[in-house]
């Protein structure tokens, strides 16, 4: 008989420029893996988002990153739901035909995938996202009309949507070099941290499943297009993935407990990239001494155990197989230890 489920937390930071899951989707064979060797996974969009593409798996929880820190930090909950009822919230910046497309693509989870979607609305004023790039390289951004934002989804939540997709209209430059450097491989998302800005907002503020989509124009064909970024380019929208992931997101649970909602007094493990340990998640994970597994997987940061003074607390791991390996020995309650050579001498006390 297989060990209990060990739920164990993914993260890889959005808007860094990882090797693996700095694009759309390309974490998620990684995703579904660590899901395999732990029996329940805790990640977030960045992780699982796709563009047109996404992969449901009962074994992954998808948690916005805000509602992941605050669980693993102890203050809320997950509680697994059969379905949720989305709401589609819309910014009035979209130009009419990008918004007809959004409206198509629910449509078509409506009658192809049996997802409940609406009501939606669209935002009394344009949010005037502007896209912005840290002294480390990481994204980030400003919305000019928050208020804007959180009054409808105000809105959505009172007119009984349980989840939240958001769609806003981003600035593009189609000919920039940092376009296409990152289209052939390198460079950061430029997207990803003002994304971040926006769910994190709303999810603080209704506290209920939220993720967005950004609204943009389809590029021109790059037959250079390195694979990462091949699923962001497959369609005119990015919306697909957030309504299947955002479909049996877990509620957000704030206060008491139920029976079958997971805390984070549960988690047997946490598996970050080696260089991004400094968020409030996997600190949180590390002052409860949990186990946390640091992968090789390069991005602009370079916060490592090493430079935290935790480097005893760290397992490492070469790639996301090495792992899942050490994931699938926690729940089999195996040390870590016992699997390399050569084997360490039993600690005597005098």
């Amino acid at each position: 008989m297989s060990s209990a489920p060990m739920p164990t937390l993914m993260l890889v930071p959005t808007g860094i420029g990882c090797d693996i899951g700095g694009y759309a989707g390309d974490a998620l064979p990684s995703a579904r893996l660590l899901a395999a060797a732990s029996g329940c996974l805790i990640t977030h969009p960045n992780v699982m988002n796709g563009a047109s593409l996404y992969w449901s798996d009962s074994c992954v929880h998808y948690v916005e990153g805000y509602g992941l820190d605050r669980f693993a930090v102890g203050e809320w909950g997950l509680r697994p739901v059969r379905k949720q009822r989305i709401g589609l919230l819309l910014d009035a910046g979209i130009e009419p035909e990008l918004v007809q497309r959004q409206i198509q693509v629910a449509e078509g989870c409506r009658a192809s995938l049996g997802l409940d979607i609406g009501p939606v609305i669209t935002t009394d004023a344009s949010l005037d996202v502007t896209l912005e790039r840290g002294a480390s390289g990481a994204s980030w951004g400003r919305l000019g009309c928050p208020d804007a934002l959180l009054r409808a989804g105000e809105r959505l939540k009172q007119a009984g949507a349980t989840a939240i997709a958001v769609v806003a209209r981003f600035p593009e430059d189609p000919e920039s070099e940092e376009l296409a450097a990152y289209r052939q491989g390198s460079g950061v998302d430029a997207l990803a941290g003002a994304e971040a800005v926006i769910s994190h907002l709303l999810v603080k503020h209704l506290q209920i499943p939220c993720a967005h989509a950004p609204a943009l124009d389809p590029l021109p064909l790059d037959p250079q297009l390195d694979p990462r970024a091949a699923g962001e380019e497959l369609g005119y929208t990015f919306l697909a993935c957030v309504l299947v992931g955002l479909s049996r997101a877990p509620d957000l649970v704030t206060g008491d407990r139920q029976f079958g909602d997971l805390d984070a007094a549960q988690l047997g493990a946490v598996v970050v990239p080696e260089g991004a340990l400094g968020g409030e998640a996997v600190l949180a994970c590390m002052e409860r001494n949990l186990p946390v597994v640091c992968v090789a997987n390069p991005s602009v940061l370079s916060v490592s155990a090493d430079a935290l003074g935790l480097s005893q607390g760290a397992l490492h791991a070469s790639s996301y197989c090495e792992a899942a390996g050490l994931v699938l020995a926690l729940r089999e309650g195996l040390s870590p230890a016992s699997l390399g050579r050569p084997l360490p001498a039993l600690q005597r006390l005098d």
